[in-house]
């Protein structure tokens, strides 16, 4: 028999900090439209995928919930082959949730974006409108603008002038990108919460440079009626010795100050061995420093995205969080900022470069997760050699499709794959995704239905490894699910309407009264120290 819990039951382990992973398994697209503040998104379709790096402890109390599609049903025998074993439904789904007077949010990463707002309104952090930004830069003002967004993003537009260096990094190396304590610091990001926080952040570090976020970002210079730079590769300078040395210093106060603890090694391993608690490991330097070589069982996380969107990493609520970096400035920064988003559990392990701990290499370790049963398939050259022969559906997200899929392929979701097949008459079925593991993991579904299915080996990237064109854009015409999957972000990409990016704005001012209406997100803001 199914257990359920009552809404009011999850808002108080939330309110009490208890353990409760809260998962969404619609699509990211119905997701941002209605959930739950500290809901995070895994569809059905990616639950084998994403859950044990999300959810990385099997005893962790997980809740589930749809809008009446069914899934719950289908994830909860999933789940227990998985090994969760203390797993519920949210009684009533969504609609319960609504009905017993549970606080609706839009957008995604909205606990990050509220607390961005929050930390703006309790500190007073000191912005710069476009305008004025626009006006100082024309006046020959000394002053340097930092874009603390991730580098792929600042290359495809930022503020004329600003060079990258990502949030995370901010108190790490804003030293040595400002020419004299006299330089006027500005930190924009493509909205508010990377703003926000990167320049709270530069007042917290007690840099003497006057700071300033530009308010609303990218947003906001472009309702302006300015323009944004495209393609700029300015990435900041490197910190020195000295600076590193002084940022040191001011984050382990801050961090004394938030109550993040430092872990020696043997503590450590304890606490990684505790499994009465959900750990989560997380090294918060740039991903190329990571690649280069990172402790065994850390993901990568770079700082200011972490705090940007702590729903992508983490999803148990109140889990334990251990930090890395090999430099005793980004762990803590991280870890003062998690404090104060309400996480009760947060550690640092101290520089690990002379530690007697496994490390690895390579831009991210394999997680554990569904193993691939035994399945058929077909190379890329064999396919390429009788394509004519097969119905070609790729499993990629939309952005990923739109961007290139192998000529022919149809789009389809995997929640809804079966059903739409089961609707028509297709002979042999070929399964394609990005690397290959989506569709290994989707065709045991179809063939236990009498479908005759393969699997592309390797996936759509190995297609391109061997030389074959893709093709871009989506035909919704011959989609053969929804292409609702995938929320458009009005503060990404060049291609955003006004209306779209003023509507967010005002969505954002509003967060702050959502919160008190909801009354589950223990955020506590640091005053001046």
């Amino acid at each position: 028999m199914t257990r359920t819990i009552s809404s009011e039951l999850v808002r108080a382990s939330l309110r009490e900090g208890r353990e409760i992973a809260l998962i969404d398994l619609r699509e990211e697209g119905p997701f941002s439209r209605a959930h739950p503040l500290f809901a995070v998104s895994i569809p059905l379709g990616r639950l084998d995928l994403d859950i044990n790096r999300l959810v990385p402890r099997g005893d962790a109390p997980i809740v589930v919930y749809d809008d009446g599609e069914g899934y719950v049903a289908r994830a909860l025998p999933l789940l227990a082959a998985l090994g969760y074993g203390n797993v519920a439904s949210l009684e009533g789904g969504l609609a319960g949730w609504r009905e017993s007077g549970g606080e609706i949010f839009i957008d995604v990463n909205v606990p990050s974006k509220a607390f961005g707002e929050l930390v703006e309104h309790e500190r007073q952090t000191p912005s710069l409108p476009a305008e004025e930004l626009e006006k100082r830069i024309a006046e020959g003002e000394n002053i340097v603008i930092l874009d603390a967004r991730r580098f792929s993003e600042y290359e495809v537009m930022s503020i004329p002038g600003g060079r990258s260096v990502p949030g995370g990094d901010l108190a790490y190396r804003a030293r040595d990108n400002a020419p004299s304590p006299d330089t006027t610091i500005v930190v924009n990001c493509a909205g508010r919460t990377r703003s926000i926080i990167g320049a709270q952040s530069l007042v917290n570090a007690a840099l003497p440079n006057p700071v300033f976020a530009l308010r609303n970002g990218t947003i906001g210079w472009t309702l302006a009626g300015f323009d944004v730079a495209r393609g700029q590769h300015e990435a900041g300078a490197p910190p020195s010795a000295d600076h590193v040395a002084l940022a040191r210093k001011r984050a382990e106060e801050l961090a004394e100050a938030t109550g993040v603890r430092t872990l020696t090694p043997a503590e450590f391993l304890a606490l990684q061995a505790d499994r009465t608690r959900t750990l989560y490991r997380l090294d918060v330097r740039l991903p190329e420093e990571y690649a280069a070589g990172h402790l065994q069982g850390f993901a990568s996380a770079p700082g200011g995205q972490l705090i940007q969107a702590t729903d992508e990493w983490i999803a148990v609520r109140h889990g334990t969080i251990v930090l890395s970096d090999d430099d005793g400035v980004r762990a803590r920064m991280a870890g003062h900022w998690l404090r104060q988003l309400g996480w009760n559990e947060v550690y640092v392990l101290a520089e690990w470069g002379d530690l007697e701990l496994a490390t690895n290499t390579g831009a991210k370790d394999v997680w554990p997760g569904a193993s691939s049963p035994s399945i058929r398939v077909v190379s890329p050259q064999s396919y390429a050699n009788e394509a004519e022969k097969s119905f070609l559906v790729d499993l990629a997200t939309t952005p990923i499709y739109r961007k290139g899929h192998i000529p022919g392929a149809v789009f389809g979701t995997r929640a809804e794959l079966a059903t739409q097949l089961k609707a028509r008459e297709i002979g042999r079925i070929v399964l394609t995704s990005p690397d290959g593991r989506l569709a290994a993991l989707t065709a045991p579904e179809l063939a236990a239905l009498g479908i005759d299915v393969r699997v592309l080996q390797g996936g759509t990237e190995a297609w391109r490894a061997k030389g074959f064109a893709l093709e871009a854009g989506l035909d919704e015409a011959r989609a053969l699910t929804s292409t609702d999957d995938v929320y458009k972000r009005p503060y990404e990409g060049t291609d955003n309407g006004a209306a779209a990016m003023q509507a967010y704005l005002d969505w954002e001012f509003g967060l702050i009264a959502q919160l008190e209406r909801d009354g589950t997100h223990n955020f506590r803001v640091l005053g001046p120290i």
